[in-house]
C-alpha cells in the first residue's frame, strides 16, 4: 500500500494581528493571525524545520528521494533542495529537485510523490506577502509542511491515497511577472465560473477513481487562494468541510497550503476516515486518503500555534522590504567563498562538530586536532550538535554590529553532552534573554550578499508548547 508514513509541520515562531493593518490605514474588516517568518528565515530554512523532526523521528525509513516546492525559491537555477539535502545530513545517493515556482506545484508534488515508486520526502513551503493593505498580505501566511511518502503496510502508513483525479485547464487566474514581488489576479467571477464545471467534474471522477461514493469521504479539505470558488465548491460537494483554525490563526501558505490543510486534518481525524483534498488552482486535483493507523502526527499544528510572539506591523513591513529603513552603521558582508562552503559543508549546513577519539572532547567547530594531549592525530570523530540542547552561560546585546533586525544577542553556550560555542541567539527580544535558559540549535540565514544565501546555525528559546 502507497501513502503518507510521516508528516510534520512548521511554524514560525512570529505572528501578525490583521486587525493591527487594519488599524494603520484605519480602514478593512480583517480579524484573526497570520503566520510571519523572521527576517533570517526563508522557504529553505523553514522547509528543513518541518522535514527534521521526520528525519530524526525514530523507526524512520530512509528517503531514496528529497523534493522541494514553494512559489518563493530563493535561488533560481541553482537547486534549493541542496541546501536542505545538506542541512538534514542525507546520504549523496539521496537525490533531491526542486518542483517551483507555481502555486499548482504544491498539489501537483504530492500527487507525483504518492504515484511514484520510490520513498520520497516531500519538503513544501511558503512565504507569502503582498503590496500593503492587499488581502494577499493580510490574508496569507508563511509555513512550511513535510511528508514522508512510500510503500508500507497499512499500520506503517498513517494515511493510505486511495485515488483521485486531475483537471486542467489554461485560463487567467493569478499570475505574477519574475521581476515582481506581488502578485495579480483576474475578476473573482470571472475565475468562479471557469473552475466550478470543472470541480463538478472532477469530484464524480475523483470517487469513480477511488472506487467510493459521496457517503464514504467523511471529511473535505478545499485549498486554493479564491474565497468565491471555496464557497461554490462547498455547495457542489456535500459532504462535510473541514473547518479549522488554520485560515483564522496562520493564513493562507500558498504552495503549502494544500499539505498543511491536509496534515491538520489528519491530526484531527479518527482511524478509517476518508479526507479527500480538493484543490484549485490551474485546474482542479483532488486526492482521497484513508486513514489507517493511529500514529500521531509529529510536532502537532495546534501547539505550534499556541506558542508564537506577536510582531508590529512595521517590522512586519520592514522584514518584507516594503519600508525602507536606515540600514546598519557598518559596512555589507561580502558575499562567502564558494570553496569554503563547500569543504565545510557538514559544520555550516549540518551543524557537525569533531570529537577526540579518546577523550569524547567536543570541538565547535570542528577540528583536526584535539586539544586533549589523550587523542590522536588526525583520528578526531564527527558529532553532530543540530539536536543538542544547551544552556545561555553568559550573552551580550550588540547594537553595532551588522544586522537586517538589530539589536543581535549573541550567547555562550553550553551543550548539555558537551561542546561550547558563542553563538547568535534568534526569535527572541533582548529583555527576554537570561543565563540559565535552555536552548536549541535552528538553521537561519546570516545574511545574503551577490545573490548568495550564507546558512548556518542559531539557536532559539526551547519553549512549552503552551505559555
Amino acid at each position: 500500500m502507497r501513502g503518507i508514513i510521516k508528516s510534520s509541520a512548521y511554524l514560525p515562531h512570529y505572528r501578525l494581528k490583521r486587525t493591527d493593518i487594519t488599524n494603520f490605514f484605519g480602514s478593512g474588516r480583517a480579524s484573526g493571525i497570520r503566520s510571519v517568518a523572521a527576517h533570517d528565515e526563508d522557504t529553505v530554512t523553514m522547509g528543513f524545520e518541518a522535514a527534521r523532526k521526520i528525519v530524526s523521528a525514530e523507526g524512520n525509513i530512509e528517503p531514496e528521494a528529497l523534493w522541494f516546492t514553494t512559489s518563493e525559491p530563493p535561488y533560481l537555477e541553482k537547486t534549493n533542495a541542496n541546501v536542505i539535502h545538506s542541512a538534514l545530513q542525507l546520504p549523496k545517493a539521496t537525490s533531491a529537485y526542486d518542483f517551483n515556482g507555481a502555486l499548482k506545484s504544491g498539489i501537483g508534488a504530492i500527487k507525483t510523490a504518492l504515484t511514484s515508486n520510490q520513498t520520497v520526502l516531500l519538503v513544501q513551503a511558503d512565504i507569502r506577502g503582498g503590496l500593503p493593505s492587499s488581502p494577499d498580505e493580510s490574508q496569507g501566511g508563511d509555513a512550511a509542511v513535510a511528508f514522508l511518502i512510500g510503500d508500507a503496510t497499512a499500520d506503517q502508513l498513517l494515511a493510505t491515497y486511495l485515488g483521485g483525479c486531475s483537471e486542467t485547464l489554461e485560463f487567467i487566474d493569478r499570475w505574477r511577472d519574475p521581476r515582481e514581488k506581488v502578485a495579480k489576479q483576474w475578476e473573482s467571477r470571472f475565475v468562479e465560473d471557469a473552475y466550478i464545471p470543472l470541480i463538478k467534474e472532477a469530484w464524480g471522477q475523483a470517487l469513480s477513481n477511488s472506487g467510493l461514493k459521496d457517503s464514504d469521504v467523511s471529511t473535505v479539505v478545499l485549498t486554493g487562494q479564491n474565497e468565491r470558488v471555496k464557497r461554490q465548491a462547498a455547495k457542489l460537494i456535500t459532504v462535510e468541510r473541514f473547518q479549522d483554525s488554520i485560515a483564522s490563526s496562520v493564513g493562507n501558505a500558498g504552495a503549502a497550503e494544500a499539505g498543511l490543510l491536509l496534515l491538520s486534518a489528519l491530526e484531527h481525524a479518527d482511524l478509517g476516515e476518508k479526507i479527500a483534498l480538493c484543490s484549485f488552482n490551474d485546474g482542479v486535483e483532488i486526492l482521497i486518503f484513508e486513514v489507517t493507523s493511529d500514529k500521531e502526527v509529529l510536532n502537532p499544528i495546534e501547539h505550534q500555534i499556541e506558542n508564537r510572539s506577536d510582531l508590529s506591523y512595521g517590522k512586519f513591513l520592514q522584514w518584507r522590504e516594503m519600508l525602507p529603513v536606515q540600514p546598519p552603521n557598518r559596512p555589507a558582508p561580502s558575499r562567502i567563498s564558494a570553496s569554503a562552503s563547500k569543504r565545510e559543508s557538514d559544520w555550516k549546513h549540518g551543524f557537525v562538530a569533531s570529537r577526540g577519539d579518546q577523550s569524547g572532547l567536543i570541538h565547535m567547530p570542528p577540528s583536526r586536532l584535539s586539544i586533549n594531549q589523550a587523542d590522536n592525530n588526525d583520528s578526531m570523530l564527527t558529532q553532530s550538535m543540530a539536536s543538542s540542547i544547551g544552556t545561555v552561560v553568559t550573552f551580550t546585546v550588540d547594537h553595532l554590529v551588522y544586522s537586517q533586525n538589530p539589536p543581535v544577542v549573541f550567547a555562550v553556550v553550553d551543550f548539555n553532552n558537551g561542546g561550547r560555542i558563542p553563538i547568535e541567539i534568534t526569535d527572541i527580544a533582548e529583555n527576554e534573554v537570561e543565563i540559565g535558559m535552555n536552548v536549541e540549535p535552528t538553521f537561519r540565514k546570516l545574511f545574503t550578499a551577490d545573490g548568495i544565501h550564507n546558512y548556518f546555525w542559531k539557536v532559539r528559546p526551547i519553549r512549552s508548547t503552551k505559555e
